[in-house]
């Protein structure tokens, strides 16, 4: 493990320089720096010090667990079918994220959920079919292969124009699904 480089990490994280944890450790610039670099090492006492002034307890510190899930399977995911619209969430509990992935699957003729202006960002890419995506008074057409960008100010929604299923990963920041 990188002692130096960890501690450097959360130096940064929490958006102190290394003389601001100098001076909240009682120790100097140099030193901070020389165990960053992993030329010096600190005493347990120090360490002790050192990460107290960063938030963090001993334990958490040298815990291999992040905690964090990063792959998810097709087990993970929840699936919701409404008739002929089923929407699948690629990644379980994406609220707590900045942005949500969902997966659009719409028969022929169906159209996804109204959903209202929002602060944020929606991405989508028709993997399958044809849509056209409203956006209030605006219609855009998309086939296999488009994608849109959109900052939604208006009412928006996407609908099945074509006569065969049709699949679009949609990718929303804030979450709105």
């Amino acid at each position: 493990m990188e002692i130096g480089e960890k501690l450097r990490e959360l130096r940064i994280q929490r958006g102190l320089t290394q003389e601001d944890l100098a001076d909240r450790c009682e120790l100097s610039k140099g030193f901070i720096s020389q165990v960053e670099r992993e030329l010096a090492s600190p005493s347990i006492a120090t360490l002790k010090d050192m990460l107290e002034c960063l938030g963090v307890t001993l334990k958490d510190f040298f815990s291999d667990d992040s905690g964090e899930k990063v792959v998810f399977q097709p087990q993970d995911m929840f699936e919701k079918q409404d008739g002929n619209l089923r929407i699948t969430w690629l990644v379980p509990d994406a609220q707590k994220n900045s942005m949500e992935p969902i997966l659009l699957e719409l028969g022929p003729g169906c159209r996804s959920y109204t959903l209202p202006p929002l602060e944020g960002e929606e991405f989508g890419y028709v993997l399958r079919g044809q849509v056209t995506l409203v956006t209030g008074k605006s219609r855009h057409k998309l086939k296999k292969g488009a994608s849109f960008c959109l900052h939604p100010t208006a009412t928006h929604y996407i609908e099945n124009t074509g006569a065969s299923p049709a699949c679009v990963l949609w990718v929303s920041t804030p979450p709105s699904f």
